[in-house]
């Protein structure tokens, strides 16, 4: 057997090819869990984007949602540390009181700042458009102002929930354990992601506020005159979006790290538009295309850990560093020229509805 994967590996091209999926299949169970983590707050965006489309509304400012979020989950979590004390880390996680004030403090935010731009995108019918990219502007302006005030202060955070650790005896499980390590080897945040994406496909699919929310994205004006209230409607999806871009921002300063730098969304937020068009606006379509963007950066990190050797690992030795890093964005870019024209946006996805008037 040994002699015929060297044969494989010896080929002039498809040799290559065959090293190559054999270090993927070797550093499979790492590559799996940063896949996995690195998909949560992409999947998150991406639910956010898929209840604002589903409603009718366009919201490109998910970015700005998420970096807001992650800035007051931290800065809220330094302040309730410094009146209430640390807290001792409870077995569940390690929540304490400051981490839960900063989590509730970084929900509100998000679905204050997912107000906002559902008054200007369905009451004053602003250009959709322009609305989420001045949330966007103002979110990195704003924090990263903020964060050069009180960095200055040296402030350590509220420290970050902890991760649920699999049993040995699950995760050693033959065939299985690596991927239920992959899966449930994450934070409250992390677990409750998968939660959210199963229930907003039954609720979106196989329930009436599901139909009703399809139906003000498809023919707002139809909707209407069967009695749905759309401009009430889309004002609660709206803003209950913004909860989901929050926890994606929380993610990143209370799970993933404990504390804030400017731009730490890196992009997410587009990324997560990118996954729910790919996933055509469903939300278990929309986490499959999240996990399979994120696997792009879970193969970068591990190339960048545990480069591969023999005549891979040289040629590998030629590529610069930078593209392993902007690897995840080619790939989502490649991927989204391929599904525009094949995915179908609600019909009525970004125009603004004024109801009739009674005369």
């Amino acid at each position: 057997m040994s002699g015929i994967a060297q044969w494989l590996d010896a080929l002039p091209v498809a040799g290559f090819v065959f090293q190559f999926l054999g270090y993927i299949l070797a550093n499979v169970e790492y590559m799996s869990q940063t896949t996995v983590a690195v998909a949560v707050p992409i999947s998150l965006a991406a639910l956010c984007g898929v209840l604002c489309e589903r409603s009718g509304v366009v919201n490109i400012g998910i970015e700005g949602i998420m970096l807001t979020a992650a800035f007051v989950g931290w800065i809220v979590g330094v302040a309730a540390s410094g009146l209430l004390g640390a807290g001792t880390p409870t077995p569940f996680f390690g929540v304490t009181l400051p981490l839960l004030i900063a989590l509730a403090a970084a929900i509100l935010v998000g679905m204050a700042v997912a107000l906002l731009h559902a008054w200007l995108a369905i009451s004053m019918r602003v250009d959709q458009i322009i609305s989420g990219t001045i949330i966007n502007i103002g979110a990195a302006g704003i924090t990263g102002y903020l964060y050069t005030l009180i960095a200055s202060q040296s402030p350590t955070g509220a420290g970050n929930f902890a991760r649920y650790q699999v049993p040995v005896q699950v995760a050693d499980l033959p065939l299985v354990g690596w991927l239920i390590n992959a899966v449930l080897s994450q934070g409250p945040i992390g677990l409750s992601t998968i939660v959210i994406v199963i229930f907003l496909q039954v609720m979106l699919f196989r329930s009436r506020w599901g139909l009703r929310t399809r139906a003000a994205g498809e023919h707002p004006r139809a909707a209407e005159t069967v009695g749905i209230d759309v401009i009430r409607l889309r004002y609660r999806n709206v803003v209950m979006s913004g909860a989901l871009a929050a926890l994606g921002g929380a993610w990143l300063s209370m799970e993933q790290t404990n504390g804030f730098t400017p731009g730490m969304t890196a992009g997410r937020g587009f990324i997560g538009l990118a996954a729910m068009i790919v996933g055509r606006w469903s939300p278990l379509g929309a986490f499959g295309a999240a996990l399979l963007f994120a696997s792009a950066t879970g193969l970068a990190t591990s190339l960048a850990i545990s480069p591969p050797t023999g005549d891979l690992g040289q040629l590998m030795g030629h590529v610069p560093g930078e593209f392993w890093e902007a690897l995840p964005y080619i790939i989502t870019i490649v991927i989204l020229a391929g599904v525009i024209g094949r995915s179908i946006a609600p019909a009525a996805d970004g125009q603004p509805y004024e109801r009739e008037s009674a005369s």
